[in-house]
């Protein structure tokens, strides 16, 4: 049978012969090597991926917490919201505002 020339040789099967891979056995051996390691990579990669959204998931849950007893703790410590917990409890609040003691120097007293 008369060899094709041009891209028909290609088509047919009989230009893989067995001294063509066994030649290049090594050079196919690296290639799969590379191809585990691109997958593995890949995988590595997506998982990072995922772990990362579930952290900033966590993140911004743990935010609304914090700014919710944030707020919760800004209203419970208001003046007139301490006064109304304290009136059940027989306490009053002063009518006037606490005194400043003011020292000017050590040498004055």
């Amino acid at each position: 049978m008369a060899k094709k020339s041009g891209i028909g040789q290609y088509f047919e099967l009989g230009f893989l012969t067995s001294d063509l891979i066994l030649k290049n056995l090594s050079f196919v051996i690296f290639l799969g090597f590379l191809a585990v390691i691109y997958i593995a990579n890949s995988r590595f990669a997506e998982k990072n991926v995922r772990h990362i959204q579930q952290l900033q998931r966590d993140l911004r849950e743990l935010r609304w917490q914090y700014m919710t007893l944030e707020s919760e703790n800004m209203y419970n410590s208001r003046q007139s919201e301490l006064a109304d917990r304290l009136k059940d409890q027989d306490f009053e609040a002063f009518g006037t505002q606490p005194k400043r003691i003011v020292v000017k120097d050590k040498n004055d007293y």
